[in-house]
């Protein structure tokens, strides 16, 4: 008995190595799975951060291939992926929509005052409301949809120009987006 109790530690090593390695193996920490994908994006009603007297609704965003990132001042990384979201609006025809998100309608003003405006329609979601629907962990995070609505993507993290060219172009040409550059930045 006193030989098997010497082996538990053991066990309760490999235990520990194998948990490990299978937890530390899943994959890409901005593929999270969703379970909103493949599923119409949810019905809401959202102040624009230029116009707070008037809504946006889920019906705004049907019609054409929208790309929906979340972001917000306060966010380092957002910040970072703001050029990129700059460069795609000049070279492609897709919808960009921005969700501002727990932030403060003045602090994203300016911010997009000073750093430039990528969105062909900017939605402010101060409460996380909108955010709390989607399954938004933080910013940026990024949806794509197809013409009617459905989540086909979901990026968790920035969109940097790997991200671009190698996951959101591919299923963008699919859907019939076009660029307006051989660079495709």
């Amino acid at each position: 008995m006193k030989r098997l109790k010497s082996f538990v530690p053991l066990a309760i090593f490999i235990a520990i190595v194998v948990v490990s390695y299978v937890g530390f193996s899943l994959g890409d920490r901005h593929q999270l799975p969703s379970a909103l994908l493949d599923q119409a994006f949810p019905e809401f009603s959202a102040p624009l951060l230029y116009e707070p007297n008037r809504t946006v609704t889920r019906s705004d965003l049907v019609g054409r291939p929208t790309l929906v990132n979340v972001w917000a001042t306060w966010c380092p990384t957002c910040k970072a992926e703001h050029d990129v979201l700059m460069e795609i609006a000049a070279i492609s025809d897709i919808v960009l929509v921005g969700l501002n998100y727990k932030d403060e309608r003045q602090k994203a003003l300016a911010w997009l005052a000073d750093y430039g405006d990528p969105y062909d329609l900017v939605m402010s979601d101060e409460e996380g409301i909108i955010g709390v629907d989607l399954g938004v962990y933080g910013a940026p995070e990024t949806f794509l949809l197809d013409a009617q609505g459905r989540i086909v993507y979901k990026r968790v993290g920035d969109i940097n120009k790997r991200i671009w060219r190698g996951e959101l172009l591919p299923r963008l040409r699919d859907m019939g987006v076009t660029t307006r550059s051989s660079s495709e930045l």
